[in-house]
């Protein structure tokens, strides 16, 4: 399980699956490093087989990497979510094994938002029913039931980055934005906070989900939020498919009593490209449904890579974490010819204490040291002088409490 010693970086195996952008696969090549990239998902038994020979795993969001798979990575250093969510990766298995996980959760922002705002202005010019029988050769030009957005009220449930950002673009619009967050957040132009959620879906013409995929928010737009919605109002999700209870969307979409949705996520989604997709809400004229296209924009996906990548790169060259969701998050100065010392332990009394001891019984001299800790892991990074040897590493694997011992020269 413990990391000892640094190697030759085209020793460092890094696997890449889900046909990450280009650039991101570039500059890791660009490390040296030894690259394998598959344009497609893994599924746990191909995980299970290859992974404990990898050191760096980039994925998307259709690699699960449970716990069963961790267990298994005895030489995996880092994992990378070329995706705002991680919760297809087990971040205490993780964690506790002393594998930070890096994702982008911002470099999509402006993707999503965009299309969460076409997706507005198409359900209220039905243009979805006027474009397919423009393309039967039927000519349906007629203002019933289209509307301009402005004046409209849009409700939005998740008031983070990619809120925020929608909620502007709809303000430019003319539109009038209510948020709902369980958190405080600083309002955006002139966006009204709600008290609660049956107040936004109440008041909204067009309702947008922007919330993370947690036990709290499965299945928390269900029949009973969906009856409090105006009758002939429009839903729009673009966050996480276990969210919105489809059956029940489904249904008060034939009645009539919903004008409209616009889906890009579902509960059950293909892992890969060309494999079949089905959903309750196929065939129905007022509904928009795409395949998680959300952040699938050029931009989005080349920002995501270089991000993820150079989170990865950073902490396998001088061991930085920033930006992990899993775990201490330091930002380190680059080595000045001298050893670094990482070393991951249970965050517990003492363990700072034992290692200052222990290199000083070696005489060594620390030039830096950093200490972060998250949860019940801590992150202790040692620059050293280099007199360091093989043997303070084995003292350190060898203390109780530590997890992984990583050198850096």
């Amino acid at each position: 399980m413990t990391q000892t010693t640094s190697f030759p970086k085209n020793q460092i195996k890094v696997l890449l699956l889900e046909g990450l952008h280009k650039e991101s696969v570039r500059r890791i090549e660009a490390e040296g490093f030894h690259v394998i990239s598959e344009k497609r998902a893994y599924d746990e038994a191909e995980l299970l087989e290859i992974i404990p020979e990898i050191h760096v795993l980039g994925i998307r969001s259709k690699t699960y990497v449970s716990a069963k798979a961790m267990a298994k990575a005895k030489r995996l250093l880092s994992i990378g979510a070329f995706c705002i969510g991680t919760n297809q990766i087990d971040l205490r298995a993780a964690k506790i094994q002393g594998v930070p996980v890096f994702n982008a959760p911002y470099s999509n922002t402006r993707s999503v938002a965009e299309l969460v705002i076409a997706e507005v202005i198409m359900l209220a010019r039905q243009l979805f029913g006027k474009i397919s029988s423009a393309h039967a050769g039927e000519w349906n030009k007629s203002a019933a039931g289209s509307m301009e957005v402005r004046g409209k009220t849009l409700g939005i449930i998740g008031y983070g980055h990619i809120g925020q950002q929608v909620s502007v673009l709809a303000e430019a619009l003319g539109m009038r934005v209510l948020f709902y967050d369980v958190v405080d957040k600083l309002t955006m132009g002139n966006a009204t906070r709600v008290p609660d959620l049956r107040d936004l879906m109440e008041r909204s013409d067009y309702v947008t989900l922007h919330v993370p995929g947690t036990r709290d928010t499965q299945g928390m737009i269900g029949a009973k939020q969906l009856d409090w919605m105006k009758s002939g109002a429009c839903l729009i999700n673009a966050s996480r498919g276990t969210v919105v209870d489809i059956d029940a969307l489904a249904a008060r979409l034939k009645s009539g009593r919903l004008a409209g949705a616009a889906i890009d996520v579902f509960p059950e989604e293909p892992k890969s490209v060309g494999d079949r997709f089905s959903s309750p809400l196929q065939g129905l004229p007022n509904v928009l449904l795409t395949p998680h296209i959300g952040g699938s924009t050029e931009e989005a996906q080349r920002n995501i890579g270089l991000e993820v990548a150079m989170k990865l790169i950073r902490f396998v060259n001088n061991g930085s974490t920033e930006g992990a969701v899993n775990f201490p998050n330091e930002v380190l100065p680059e080595m000045a010819d001298q050893h670094r010392i990482l070393h991951i332990h249970q965050n517990v009394p003492g363990v700072l204490q034992k290692v200052n001891t222990l290199f000083g019984e070696a005489g060594i001299n620390v030039t830096g040291q950093f200490l972060r800790t998250y949860e019940d892991v801590g992150y202790l990074i040692m620059d050293a002088n280099k007199n360091a040897t093989q043997k303070i590493i084995r003292d350190l694997k060898n203390m109780p409490e530590t997890i992984k011992v990583r050198a850096l020269f």
